[in-house]
């Protein structure tokens, strides 16, 4: 495709479907920044397995120090918060790709705001070939890439896409509401490939996904990763989507 016809396009493209703020209708752009100023950032994080006990940046408390796998979870804004759960919804499931970069944002805000230390790469949680087919990309991925390249101005953090591999499909986790369902769902869904696996030994590992429920996806790759030889796995989300309190944990 020549420059001037891509151009060309592009005019075409934006007359037919003018893009607005999704949450005011203002603007040229996805997100205003008014609109982005009003996201509110969790301030207090808790453990990621209890959810009980505030911990600094969201770290595993010390009751549950024996479980194995994630080290901790920041999670950047609340799902009920608006328009978190509209930007989440565009982004997934009518596949607008412009909004990664406002929801990388959204976590490089929070991440800011806990003084979490860099980590050495970024590993975005894997989808299985058949879901990235049918989607057309790794939501997860693209959320990384800019978290890498714009966490630190002047210095680039590495995204492993190929470290983490998803071998298995799965239903999806939102369709299950049994707590140890989605947990059975997922488990041994995720290997190292075992060419890759060098570039992760003794590394602190930043786990990127865009929203999480229980945590089971998150559980799983950590405990992987982990058990190929990383150091610590901190897991990125942008949302944790509660769940009915009469469901089944």
């Amino acid at each position: 495709m020549t420059i001037a016809f891509k151009k060309i396009k592009e005019v075409v493209l934006d007359t037919l479907f003018p893009i607005n703020c999704l949450n005011c209708g203002q603007g040229d752009s996805w997100l205003c920044e008014k609109c982005f100023s009003k996201i509110k950032i969790v301030s207090d994080q808790v453990c990621p397995y209890c959810e009980k006990s505030i911990t600094p940046a969201g770290r595993v408390c010390f009751a549950c120090k024996k479980k194995d796998g994630l080290d901790g979870i920041i999670v950047s804004s609340s799902y009920k918060s608006d328009p978190i759960s509209l930007l989440v919804h565009c982004y997934k499931y009518r596949f607008i790709q412009d909004l990664a970069p406002i929801l990388g944002a959204v976590i490089i805000k929070s991440v800011s705001a806990h003084n979490l230390p860099l980590p050495d790469a970024i590993i975005p949680v894997p989808l299985h070939q058949r879901r990235l087919r049918f989607r057309g990309f790794n939501q997860s991925l693209l959320i990384s890439k800019y978290i890498g390249e714009n966490i630190a101005p002047g210095f680039e953090i590495p995204v492993l896409e190929n470290v983490l591999v998803r071998h298995r499909y799965t239903e999806p986790q939102m369709k299950i509401k049994n707590h140890s369902h989605r947990k059975n769902n997922i488990q041994n869904a995720f290997s190292v490939a075992k060419n890759n696996k060098e570039s992760i030994q003794n590394k602190n590992i930043w786990l990127v996904d865009d929203v999480a429920t229980t945590g089971a996806t998150l559980f799983e790759c950590a405990k992987v990763l982990k058990k190929a030889g990383a150091k610590e796995v901190f897991a990125l989300v942008v949302a944790r989507q509660e769940i009915s309190k009469n469901i089944s944990r």
